[in-house]
């Protein structure tokens, strides 16, 4: 039987900091497909939250006014509600706003915004079982996953505590993280990570080989830290080429 690996030659720089691994992540991919600006420029026009980091839906918005396609897959059920996607007709759009009239969570608002600029952008929402098919089947379109994942899991480590982020297995609490899936090996049932975060605990190199189980828990886990999808971003091609 043929060993099937599928590995994107995906380059990524060290994140300049704390809460840049998402715009970090979005410029090697805008690399990946031949655009190249500096990391300070992509940094600057998506822009933080107010505690710091962001959601990968920004990331989305700024890929989608440069002339890209951008889908999501999400697992979030805090923003979304499953039935948006499972009944003919919804609008979406409609829900969302509807819904931001009744919580008030301040991410949960800042998302909210999000997905309506994405939506009325063009971008795409799918919600889809997350298993290492999909995963399989969209590298071997050529095209890198950005994630939006539990970096606690990812990592095993400690929670974070404090505004210096520091491990405190008793205070802390989970943190998020912006990684690249870039490669599938499937007789070892591994997936290839590429990871802005240079300290990471598996490469210095900032690729490393993961098991799928443990990145796949890692996502749906996201959604502790509001985020829990995958993000695929590409330039624009026939409809044949699409991501379904």
């Amino acid at each position: 039987m043929t060993h099937a690996i599928v590995q994107l030659p995906v380059n990524i720089l060290s994140q300049p900091d704390e809460t840049t691994c998402g715009p970090t992540c979005l410029h090697a991919v805008y690399r990946y497909w031949g655009d190249h600006e500096p990391l300070a420029q992509v940094i600057a026009r998506t822009g933080r939250l107010e505690h710091g980091g962001t959601f990968a839906v920004f990331l989305a918005c700024d890929a989608l006014r440069k002339g890209y396609m951008a889908s999501i897959y999400t697992y979030n059920l805090t923003v979304f509600d499953p039935t948006w996607f499972s009944e003919p007709g919804v609008d979406i759009a409609d829900r969302l706003l509807r819904q931001r009239e009744h919580k008030m969570d301040y991410r949960l608002q800042h998302a909210t915004n999000g997905y309506l600029e994405f939506l009325k952008l063009g971008g795409r929402l799918r919600l889809f079982d997350l298993s290492r098919y999909l995963i399989r089947n969209i590298l071997r379109r050529k095209m890198p996953i950005i994630t939006g994942l539990s970096s606690t899991f990812l990592y095993r480590a400690a929670r974070e505590f404090g505004p210096e982020d520091q491990p405190d297995d008793v205070r802390g609490l989970p943190s998020g993280h912006f990684v690249i899936i870039g490669g599938h090996d499937q007789e070892r049932r591994k997936v290839l990570v590429v990871d802005p975060y240079q300290a990471n605990p598996y490469a210095s190199n900032q690729a490393y080989w993961l098991s799928i189980d443990r990145v796949v828990n890692a996502v749906l886990l996201g959604i502790v830290t509001h985020d829990a999808n995958l993000l695929i971003i590409h330039p624009r091609r026939t409809p044949r080429q699409e991501v379904p």
